[in-house]
């Protein structure tokens, strides 16, 4: 936080996990579908017709993981467009998770190859053979909580730089610190006492 001149966060800001907790990643098929079930939203945000898309989603079998959000929107374009295009940064974070891409780096967009890692629904790819084609390897657990605690800091880095004008260290904003820190916080699980089971999608608690 320092590095990038960021807002450090208060010292009573509260911590991602309690000491003794354990930590581990959801199963990879499951980081796997995610990441996949958000390139089609963003492939429908950019003029994919609702019907391909629901064909795409039986083909690849992955019907009862997209959220009823998601469900209305791919179907009726009903939601906020918006934030389904911001998806792209949680992509961008899951597939670091899954060691599809290098880097996770706070002052830079995502990286330019992201979407040939990601299934070619335009051709017809199924997520099954994507699967495949891909062999994602996730990185360890611990590794994945320590870049979440650090975007749990730089959420608030960035949103505290925003409001008081002070200048970002990069190209992105908190938005993009925010979808981030959205899909490491539903990818990593903790268990401890003070954790409740982990969260869906869209029960992902950003509000801290």
């Amino acid at each position: 936080m320092r590095r990038l001149r960021l807002p450090l966060p208060p010292a009573e800001f509260p911590l991602v996990w309690e000491p003794g907790d354990e930590v581990e990643l959801r199963p990879t098929g499951e980081l796997e579908a995610r990441t996949a079930i958000l390139h089609l939203l963003l492939a429908r945000c950019f003029g994919m017709p609702p019907q391909a898309a629901m064909s795409w989603l039986l083909s690849s079998h992955l019907v009862d993981q997209v959220t009823p959000p998601e469900s209305q929107f791919v179907m009726g374009g009903r939601g906020d467009h918006r934030s389904f295009v911001l998806h792209h940064d949680a992509v961008y974070a899951l597939a670091w998770v899954l060691g599809l891409t290098k880097h996770l780096d706070p002052a830079t967009p995502t990286d330019d190859r992201l979407m040939d890692l990601l299934p070619n629904i335009a051709a017809g790819e199924t997520f099954a053979r994507w699967r495949s084609r891909t062999l994602a390897a996730p990185r360890p657990a611990g590794d994945a909580a320590a870049m979440l605690d650090f975007h749990y800091c730089l959420d608030w880095g960035y949103l505290e730089a925003e409001r008081t004008g002070a200048p970002l260290p990069g190209l992105i904003d908190a938005n993009a610190i925010g979808q981030r820190r959205w899909a490491l916080e539903w990818a990593v699980v903790f268990h401890g006492p003070y954790h409740d089971p982990p969260p869906g999608w869209e029960e992902v608690d950003l509000s801290t």
